[in-house]
């Protein structure tokens, strides 16, 4: 699907359908034969490339990835929405 639609971003979760193994993004974009980045954090495109910022043991880092590319994130990428409470 990913070759045939050509999209610029693949955003993916970092834990899937690979026992949580954080498989998935990285041997899809090794099969696109495009970059990738690992556990953003923060996403910020930049013309055609993109500011990927990533947590890592000493902190935080900030990868800079061409676009087409592949990006896993972190749960701390959005805000979670609640649905409001209603009362009847």
């Amino acid at each position: 699907m990913a070759e045939a639609e050509q999209p610029d971003l693949i955003l993916l979760g970092k834990q899937s359908i690979d026992s949580d193994n954080n498989q998935t993004g990285q041997m899809l974009a090794a099969l696109l034969d495009r970059p990738q980045a690992t556990f953003a954090s923060e996403v910020k495109v930049d013309g055609n490339s993109l500011l990927v910022t990533r947590e890592v043991d000493g902190g935080l880092q900030t990868l800079e990835v061409t676009l087409p590319a592949v990006v896993t994130t972190d749960l701390r990428l959005n805000e979670p929405r609640y649905a409001p409470c209603q009362t009847l």
